[in-house]
């Protein structure tokens, strides 16, 4: 199933172009192949017959062949335990505790070979959850949204995370098994059903992967092998072996786990969950890794693919190609959100402590990081480096997304906190600076549900864990009512209203169309720079880019009674016209292009 390149310097373990898991043999026979270190004996149990086969090998290395062929199922009995899934399974229809089923990789008739990918510089991601993106919560019933996302104008769909997890409500960053999808989505087929038909519609898919942890409930690897180490921890459980005895089989499993999403799913991308918790101390990180093999298969491929990292600590290593750095294309970068949300709310606990000036919004658009090495009271010390040697672009901005909104207590929406009249200027500075644009499910028309936290553990000991670290996590924001993330109308809470989104006539809707074309048209051909600055009167103001500029931005962010002129904030030269234009609430903004 997944491909395990040589490591020649491993003896014992995977030495050649190997396969793992169900490898079809022909349409009766299957050779399964388990890397099981910690297993005496091992056996492969079929689902329908209850058949079992002793599997044989050597240093770690098991494998028989069984009479099975796609669809069969299977399970795998180590020692004395109780059968468990492959590791390596593509899917689990029954759930995580349940059978592997014997795939065909090969089974899908693919669309989209004139497919490229898309330049990183057109990327505007839309970042949505497939179990309450629809009704339906499933990838065919995203497929039937795709015309509704490509007259919005965004051109990359962001999935979070759909690695096989315990029940049928969860976010995703509890996956357990890597390479299974989840079956409640649709499985594989769905899934390669949705990209295929993304590609046909000149839309990018990039996939959020969780390389710094596993789920708890439905974690059967410790029976297999030593893929955790005790020797650092993250805040949600055991972190990944990187980088203690053994890892070497395990940073393949990972690696391998990457380019199977690129390879086998024709994915456009990966954003990689807050690697700043994927500890590894070895010389090469396993970050910079997965890059480097991720763009070697692209090369292959003849296609474009982004790699996206998660972190919080403003470092410039991240993007930084080369010795000192791990060369991905691009970063959340988190300061734009908290400097506007600060801004806009007055929120002023946890990490907002830190933010709330304007000038701050103004520091995120010119240099992507608000904290370069500056002191940051929520950590009580310094955050951050220089953002010298990057790009704009490579700072992924947003006002919303999925952490921001669903880490809050009841998963309130940036237009539950702040009146609408205020959120067309903070929109329009998102979409029109050079940076990487992200927009959250919803966000283009205010939805007015919810984005909650929602599990559906089979665990008692687990539930009630998870109820009181929610609880836990909002003491420093003084947020007391916390929904129960097992309680399913939690999960029903938060599905988005379609009635709305399907409103010709929503006012911000329209105002994201318009925004998102001219950003085709006037910052994509190549805008790296702006400068923003705040004026005393309450004006931010941007012009794109930072000499010669295209386009110019001017927005009242405070309330006035004296609305002050926009225009005379235009640059000097050139003869400018007004593009766009909103005034709503006390508030307005303008925005202007150069024609000559």
């Amino acid at each position: 199933m997944a491909r395990f390149r040589s490591i020649p310097e491993i003896p014992g373990l995977v030495t050649s172009y190997s396969m793992l898991g169900a490898q079809r043999i022909d349409g009766k026979k299957v050779e399964i192949r388990v890397w099981a270190p910690r297993a005496r004996r091992l056996r492969a149990v079929l689902a329908d017959s209850s058949e079992v086969a002793v599997m044989t090998g050597a240093a770690g290395l098991f494998k028989a062949v069984v009479p099975a062929s796609s669809g069969s199922g299977y399970l795998l009995a180590l020692d004395d335990h109780k059968p468990v899934p492959d590791p390596v399974s593509r899917f689990l229809p029954e759930g995580v505790h349940g059978p592997t089923e014997v795939m065909d990789p090969d089974a899908w008739e693919w669309h989209d070979s004139g497919w490229r990918g898309l330049p990183r510089t057109e990327y505007i991601i839309y970042e949505l959850h497939i179990g309450t993106f629809t009704p339906a919560g499933t990838f065919d019933a995203t497929v039937d949204k795709l015309p509704y996302l490509k007259s919005l104008g965004i051109t990359v769909i962001e999935l979070m995370p759909v690695s096989a997890f315990p029940g049928e409500r969860n976010w995703g960053y509890d996956g357990v098994s890597l390479y299974a999808v989840q079956a409640g989505y649709g499985g594989p087929a769905g899934l390669k059903r949705l990209v295929d038909a993304a590609h046909q519609a000149g839309l990018a898919v990039i996939l959020d992967v969780v390389y710094n942890h596993f789920g708890n409930e439905g974690n059967y690897l410790r029976l297999f092998g030593p893929y955790f180490t005790d020797r650092y921890r993250t805040p949600w459980g055991d972190a990944v072996n990187y980088d203690q005895p053994g890892c070497e089989h395990v940073r393949r499993f990972i690696v391998e786990n990457a380019l199977y999403w690129i390879r086998e799913y024709h994915l456009d991308g990966l954003r990689l969950d807050a690697v700043q918790t994927i500890h590894d101390d070895s010389p090469r990180h396993i970050v910079a890794e997965i890059r480097d093999e991720v763009e070697a298969l692209a090369h292959n491929l003849g296609r474009e693919v982004c790699m996206i990292a998660e972190t919080d600590e403003n470092d410039a290593r991240y993007t930084r190609p080369g010795s000192g750095g791990y060369g991905i294309d691009a970063v959340w970068s988190d300061d734009f959100h908290h400097a506007f949300h600060a801004f806009l709310t007055g929120e002023n606990k946890g990490y907002y402590q830190d933010f709330g000036s304007p000038k701050q919004i103004a520091r995120a658009l010119n240099e992507g990081f608000v904290f370069q090495g500056e002191h940051f009271g929520f950590w009580n010390g310094p955050r951050g480096g220089s953002a010298a040697e990057m790009t704009l672009p490579e700072h992924v901005i947003c006002l919303q997304n999925h952490d921001q909104v669903g880490n809050r207590a009841t998963g309130e929406r940036l237009n539950h906190l702040v009146p609408p009249a205020r959120l067309y200027a903070p929109a329009a500075f998102l979409l029109l600076a050079p940076h990487t644009p992200l927009i959250f499910m919803g966000q283009e028309y205010d939805e007015p549900a919810p984005f909650q936290f929602f599990t559906s553990y089979s665990d008692p000991a687990l539930q009630e864990a998870v109820r009181k670290g929610r609880r836990e996590e909002f003491k420093d924001f003084g947020w007391e009512e916390v929904p129960d993330p097992q309680d399913p109308a939690t999960f029903r809470r938060s599905k988005l209203n379609w009635d709305l989104a399907m409103d010709a006539h929503n006012p911000m809707a329209e105002w994201y169309r318009s925004l998102i074309a001219l950003r085709k048209r006037l910052v994509v051909p190549g805008s790296r720079t702006c400068r923003a600055e705040w004026h005393a009167d309450g004006v931010l103001t941007m012009q794109v880019p930072a000499e010669g500029p295209r386009l110019f931005v001017a927005a009242t962010l405070e309330p006035s009674a004296a609305q002050p002129s926009l225009e005379k904030y235009l640059p000097l030269g050139g003869d400018w016209g007004q593009a766009l234009s909103r005034e709503a609430g006390g508030f307005a903004v303008e925005v202007w292009e150069r024609s000559t």
